[in-house]
């Protein structure tokens, strides 16, 4: 069984495409920050917001949810700013995309989604933030 500090070293060596879920356009929020600095480290971000499909953000197209990214993109880490009740249907689609890791940032935690996207064999962090983690990498 890997530890999770194994797991996040896994995550950010083996990745090199996020799909960041509840990704704002607006530079001040902490979406954009995170994935900003995860672009700029040399990963592939791309933009999901239904709020905001078909915008561009960090140079990227956003779509409105996971299926139609997954159409354009092979999605390796589903990065998701949403509360935690939202995450359920987010599992659902990064199921249905056979994304393998999923990964819920600071302050969320949703342990029935994580066992669901366990069960179906996607690897799980959560409360992390994936800018801090990759820092102590890096």
């Amino acid at each position: 069984m890997l530890t999770e500090q194994d797991l996040i070293a896994e995550i950010l060596s083996e990745s090199k495409t996020i799909a960041v879920v509840g990704l704002s356009s607006k530079a001040s929020r902490p979406s954009h920050g995170v994935a900003a600095y995860m672009q700029a480290s040399g990963y592939r971000i791309i933009p999901v917001n239904p709020r905001e499909a078909g915008a561009t953000i960090l140079g990227e197209i956003c779509y409105p949810d996971l299926l139609q990214a997954a159409a354009h993109h092979q999605i390796d880490i589903v990065d998701c700013f949403r509360n935690a009740v939202d995450i359920p249907p987010i599992v659902e689609q990064a199921i249905a995309i056979r994304a393998p890791y999923l990964w819920m940032q600071s302050g969320i935690v949703n342990q029935e989604a994580a066992q669901r996207a366990r069960q179906a064999g996607i690897k799980v962090v959560m409360d992390r933030c994936i800018k801090i983690e990759h820092g102590y990498r890096s």
